[in-house]
């Protein structure tokens, strides 16, 4: 694999399949997928970890399979994680912005105010961090805050959370394949990155993934990120298993029967011939009416689950843009109309969003998550958030599209920032640096070039110990110019003269003596 850019392992660990996929970033929305491999998912049930030995032995045998198409070695891996041990947190934060303009500084210090605030359990740790609304002074639901007046920054977030015994677990057995996790995405997350698009998400929306044995989903509304997230553990498998005992014929045939005849818009008095559980020589007749009918129970009663949990989660409102329904469950013939009449909402059917690349085998809702994680590498997260490292990623535009930069309080060198030391005033001017690819090559104005990675204070000390290479993904160095208003702003240049004369006489170029020095040239 010739190193012309950077490469990403996604890694989808579902309870039916593992899917991993390699990506390689050669520049500004240049991503192209270049090996996929996709393994039978062992010692899971239920989104959750049940035998690491054996889960570990699936995702080495799925990355295995990447590697060969791909023709590398990828090792580092942003790893999905299930719904099923996940919980919503609401917190917020308020700091003072002594300087009078929010730059990236404030906002990574009033989110980690937020996270300080937050009533967490003591056996639970963090995914995500997304802020939904911003508040400056007295101006409510601002979208972005960044180089914004201001003397006091407010933030409303929302958290997402995990058990610790599921966080660990997953790492031990992604580990065990011989693989660095350098970050955690929860699953729904990633499938809400690969389907919803802008229109959608300034309406309101709720994706809704259906999986194999679990079904989750994730409400955006009433600002720029989620807002709510559920899970119920109820999938596809379990239509066919309803099938296996309704009509007394072996789990794989009534598999078989499900996508060759799961229809949930008409019902038929056709009959088929089946094999009997434990006697396949034996065969029986069995109506299509009778299939329908089981199939429609199932699906009817994991849409009824879902539609509570939205329904409970005070949101339902607020979600103006319907819901999409993405996962291997959503391809039954007729479940569009059955979703409509039982959340009584507009509903949309999706698969990922394309990338260059992309084997057709993988052009399925099945691999919606696996094609979240790559995009949410690439930059299509919100405008904000803070990930499974505590470290803060800032997004200037998704995937596809541009915005204009705005540089102001960023002095990021060793991932440390700061905003209010002298040693700012005498920033050297510097091109943005690209996390993606060779850091020689300027990628501006782009999601790509544009995605700061910022430690919090806390971690900044630990990091500086790590190696460029294990810095890859989450905390690569990224040098900024601050704005010309900036360097000359009153409260900057009023701190840097008092630092000067603080010095003391013996300062030949403090600001006090060059000022005595003219005093008795006059007199």
């Amino acid at each position: 694999m010739e190193n012309n850019g950077r490469y990403i392992l996604a890694l989808d660990v579902g309870s039916t399949k593992i899917c991993a996929i390699i990506a390689e970033i050669r520049g500004i929305n240049d991503v192209r997928i270049i090996g996929a491999g996709v393994e039978k998912s062992q010692g899971l049930k239920r989104g959750s970890i049940t035998n690491i030995d054996l889960a570990s032995k699936s995702i080495k045998s799925a990355v295995e399979d990447a590697r060969r198409v791909a023709g590398g070695t990828e090792s580092e891996v942003i790893v999905s994680i299930s719904g099923a041990y996940v919980k919503s947190v609401d917190s917020s934060g308020i700091i003072n912005v002594p300087s009078g303009e929010v730059g990236i500084g404030e906002i990574n210090r009033v989110m980690q105010t937020a996270r300080y605030n937050a009533n967490i359990p003591s056996d639970y740790d963090i995914l995500h961090i997304l802020p939904y609304n911003f508040k400056v002074d007295e101006q409510d639901f601002v979208e972005d805050p960044l180089g914004m007046n201001a003397s006091r920054l407010e933030v409303f977030t929302h958290l997402i959370i995990t058990t610790k015994s599921n966080f660990n677990n997953l790492k031990r057995s992604v580990e065990l394949a011989g693989l660095k996790v350098v970050n955690i995405v929860l699953n729904s997350y990633a499938s809400y990155i690969a389907t919803v698009n802008n229109d959608e998400k300034s309406l309101g929306i709720g994706i809704i993934d259906m999986g194999g044995n679990t079904s989750s989903f994730v409400i955006h509304a009433g600002g720029n990120a989620v807002r709510y997230q559920g899970f119920i553990g109820v999938g596809s498998n379990h239509i066919t298993n309803d099938l296996s005992m309704a009509l007394h014929t072996p789990v794989t045939i009534a598999e078989n029967v499900k996508i060759t005849y799961g229809n949930l818009t008409y019902l038929s008095d056709d009959l088929i011939e089946l094999p009997v559980i434990g006697d396949e020589n034996t065969t029986h007749e069995v109506s299509l009416d009778i299939v329908g009918q089981v199939i429609r129970a199932r699906v009817s009663e994991t849409l009824e689950l879902v539609s509570k949990q939205i329904d409970d989660s005070g949101l339902k409102r607020e979600v103006g843009g319907g819901f999409v329904l993405t996962g291997g469950l959503t391809k039954l013939e007729g479940i569009r109309e059955l979703a409509m009449s039982i959340l009584n909402a507009p509903v949309r059917l999706a698969k990922p969003k394309p990338i260059s690349g992309l084997f057709e085998s993988l052009r399925d809702p099945a691999f919606s998550t696996s094609i979240g994680l790559i995009m949410h590498t690439t930059g299509s997260y919100a405008l904000y958030e803070i990930d499974s490292n505590g470290i803060m990623r800032y997004n200037q535009g998704l995937v596809g599209q541009t915005k204009q930069p705005i540089l102001d309080n960023i002095n990021m060198n060793n991932n440390n920032y700061s905003s209010t030391t002298p040693q700012m005033q005498n920033t050297k001017p510097d091109t943005t640096r690209s996390q993606f690819g060779n850091s020689n090559q300027q990628y501006n104005n782009s999601s790509f070039g544009n995605n700061y990675n910022q430690a919090p204070a806390q971690t900044i000390g630990a990091m500086s110990q790590t190696s460029q290479q294990d810095k890859t993904l989450q905390n690569t160095v990224v040098k900024t110019q601050p704005i010309e208003s900036e360097l000359k702003s009153s409260q900057y240049y009023n701190r840097s003269n008092e630092l000067q004369i603080n010095q003391g006489p013996n300062n030949q170029n403090s600001g006090l003596n060059k000022a005595w020095q003219w005093i008795t040239q006059l007199f």
